[in-house]
């Protein structure tokens, strides 16, 4: 992150909008420019969530400003950046630990950050997954805790 501090606002918020536009294509498995409600509950069960088609329908519902039943970036954008301004975000914070730390121990081995990852279609090199953990490893125990996570996540860019 202290390389992302010495850039220009504008160079940020151009790393932040081709971060959302992996994750929304992350989503758009069919890649037709929107999220369905089948593609959006086909990642929540990738990254362990169990919602019903009544909660599916209602998160499209929150953000589908144009009433078409389906998500396109701009609404992505936004209910992505009211999700990081919003006030509960300590319990989505530790169940997204949660979904990286697979065997409850309270920490993210390389092992479980690289499966996550692969889960979500992301094919990370050996190397790739020890820099990330490197990364956000404040303590040097080559593995990350909640603290840490909670840290690179929120960390003012």
């Amino acid at each position: 992150n202290q390389f992302i501090s010495n850039l220009k606002p504008e160079t940020n918020l151009m790393i932040f909008l081709t971060e959302f536009k992996e994750a929304f294509m992350l989503f758009d498995k069919d890649e037709d420019g929107t999220i369905t409600m089948a593609e959006l509950g086909v990642v929540m069960r990738s990254l362990g969530q169990r919602p019903t088609e009544t909660e599916l329908r209602d998160m499209v519902n929150e953000v589908d400003q144009d009433g078409n039943g389906t998500i396109e970036f701009n609404e992505f954008l936004q209910m992505m950046s009211k999700k990081m301004k919003d006030a509960d975000g300590e319990e989505e914070l530790r169940e997204a630990f949660r979904v990286f730390d697979k065997n409850n121990d309270g920490l993210i081995s390389s092992n479980e950050l690289r499966h996550v990852m692969t889960s979500l279609g992301e094919r990370l090199s050996e190397e790739e997954v020890d820099d990330m953990i490197k990364e956000a490893d404040m303590d040097g125990d080559g593995q990350v805790n909640y603290e840490e996570f909670v840290t690179i996540l929120t960390a003012k860019n």
